[in-house]
């Protein structure tokens, strides 16, 4: 059965998945879809490093300003409406480009997922209540001993996620990375898998850079216009690096320098847990990067390719 043609663009922060779409894009006809849980949000644009004005208007883009920060929207979410969009797409006769670095947003639409069991939600409770009485840290180092493959992928500070592993892990005796090693993956579509990868060191200097970029063009600015619509980081959408550290200086918790400081490590950190999700993925097709202009040749090959 011939199986209609995606292309999935993923990679870390910073490593030019968003210039390396747009370019193969304006050779052939194409949409984006973009994999990127933040970019979904209203009025998060600087710090999710949305695509300007001007290249949102040169190529269509999906899954980007469709929920207002205090609105949920999970993976699951992601399945369903990037599905119809993909369909929809094809329908037109063009190619559809999932671009971002939502691992669990691109295995989703990809692949599905595993049937989450359902559970009485006593351990559950029993979890909250530790989290709220141990602290985020500990939970996360229990996740660490019980399911390592699931805890390299997660944030510390995302506590839901690693409540509902350690939830799994606790009620049937296996870990939720087993669960989903062992899942039969949907065939939906022939997806061609390109990661971008970065010297670590130019990877890290090019993160730095952005910040830099950031709060430059006005990102703290708009931190302040979230806090004047009412928003602030106990929301799911805003406990995101960068975000979170610029609220708790906005409170006077932090300085300015340690604001700073700590957007760079977090945003560091962050892909490395990306690295860490994508390395995972064999049917990654990873292309070397040193420089932007290396992302013209990359797109050129990739079209040969397809």
């Amino acid at each position: 059965m011939n199986l209609p043609k995606i292309l999935v663009i993923v990679g870390p922060t910073a490593s030019g998945k968003t210039a390396l779409a747009l370019h193969i894009a304006q050779q052939i006809p194409s949409e984006i879809i973009s994999a990127d849980s933040r970019q979904v949000y209203k009025h998060l644009n600087i710090g999710t490093a949305k695509p300007t004005t001007a290249e949102l208007q040169s190529i269509p883009h999906h899954c980007i300003d469709i929920r207002e920060p205090n609105e949920k929207f999970n993976a699951g979410d992601f399945q369903t409406l990037g599905r119809k969009i993909i369909d929809e797409i094809l329908q037109k006769n063009k190619l559809p480009i999932i671009c971002g670095g939502t691992g669990l947003y691109v295995q989703a639409l990809i692949d599905g997922f595993f049937e989450q069991p359902e559970f009485s939600g006593e351990i559950r409770a029993e979890l909250e209540r530790r989290i709220a009485e141990e602290g985020k840290e500990s939970l996360y180092r229990e996740l660490q001993r019980v399911d390592p493959v699931s805890a390299a992928t997660m944030d510390a500070s995302k506590h839901r996620r690693v409540i509902r592993a350690l939830e799994v892990y606790y009620e049937t005796g296996i870990p939720i990375s087993q669960f989903h090693a062992t899942h039969k993956k949907d065939e939906l579509y022939d997806a061609t898998w390109i990661g971008l990868k970065w010297e670590r060191s130019v990877l890290y200097q090019r993160i730095n850079d952005r910040v830099e970029r950031m709060l430059a063009n006005g990102f703290l600015d708009e931190v302040k216009q979230l806090q004047a619509m009412g928003f602030d980081d106990r929301l799911q959408a805003l406990q995101t690096v960068g975000y979170k550290e610029a609220f708790q200086h906005l409170r006077d918790e932090i300085s300015y320098e340690r604001m700073v400081e700590l957007m760079k490590q977090n945003t560091r950190r962050f892909a490395k847990r990306q690295m860490t999700w994508f390395r995972k993925e064999p049917r990654i097709h990873w292309y070397n990067i040193t420089h932007d202009s290396d992302i013209a040749e990359i797109a050129k090959n990739i079209l040969r390719k397809m």
